[in-house]
């Protein structure tokens, strides 16, 4: 063989083996998050503002990766919002399993009708309470309705509080960690520290992290410091109040909880590394 031969072979060896190490390194790049045991939660809709280019309105809606089903909870009051800072925050609503809905106030379920027009193939808990109108929008587009009186199990490690509450029935969600439990509300109706206790039962461990509205945008200082000693009391690890916590409540929460206050609003993204 002459020493042209041998050098072509060695060229198309070293390319071949090049080729080889990109598409094992592509494979990588596809699928960093394939073994991860990572709960991520992002908030997609809110009053606070947080990542520069996001809308913000008054209402909520948070998006929970890591669990066996993905979920949105909540879909703020204005769909527009809704999906343009889905888009800008790359989150696809095909990639939604489950929609959870807190409760019946428009700045947490305003966005379902044309959410569902994007992606009917989806699972809709609400609260059994509910009026027939809000029902009908979920069965008339197709999707599943579940609706929610005691607490049930949504999933591997996800919990629904049940109904909760007085004139205005609200659910929370109840996220099993290797942490602690993580909990997210809507606008906690019927008392943040009511709600922290509840989950608590549902599954005996602490809290880790509350995350959502909190309700206190109306309480003033004194009313807030005792909701603020009421988590402490509780053994609540980690705050994010955002959406109707209000301004004086972050502020109070902050100066008790200092690094484990976490400042939360439209496009802030919670990672808890090994989650499960």
């Amino acid at each position: 063989m002459d020493k042209l031969k041998v050098l072509d072979l060695v060229v198309i060896s070293v390319i071949l083996f090049a080729l080889c190490a990109t598409a094992m390194s592509i494979d990588q790049v596809a699928e960093p998050n394939s073994d991860s045991n990572d709960l991520s939660l992002t908030i997609v809709y809110d009053n606070n503002p947080f990542k520069k280019g996001l809308e913000t309105r008054w209402g909520f809606s948070c998006y929970i990766e890591g669990t066996e089903k993905t979920i949105l909870f909540d879909v703020g009051g204005k769909s527009s919002v809704l999906l343009g800072n889905m888009r800008k925050l790359g989150i696809a609503p095909k990639s939604i399993d489950t929609i959870v809905l807190s409760h019946i106030h428009y700045d947490h379920i305003g966005g379902l009708k044309d959410f569902l027009k994007v992606n009917a193939e989806v699972t809709v808990l609400l609260p059994e309470s509910m009026p027939k109108s809000v029902k009908d929008i979920v069965t008339k587009a197709g999707a599943k309705l579940v609706e929610v009186y005691k607490p049930i199990k949504i999933c591997k490690d996800v919990y629904s509080t049940g109904e909760l509450g007085g004139f205005i029935k609200e659910q929370s969600l109840v996220i099993k960690t290797s942490k602690g439990l993580v909990l997210i509300t809507g606008c906690a109706h019927p008392g943040i520290v009511n709600i922290v206790k509840k989950a608590k039962e549902i599954h005996s461990s602490q809290v880790y992290l509350a995350l959502g509205g909190f309700h206190l945008c109306w309480m003033n200082s004194w009313q807030v410091k005792g909701i603020v000693e009421g988590l402490k009391e509780q053994n609540v690890e980690k705050v994010a109040p955002c959406h109707c916590s209000g301004d004086l409540a972050r502020k109070l929460f902050e100066k008790t909880y200092e690094k484990d206050f976490i400042l939360s609003g439209a496009g802030k993204k919670i990672t808890i590394k090994d989650a499960f």
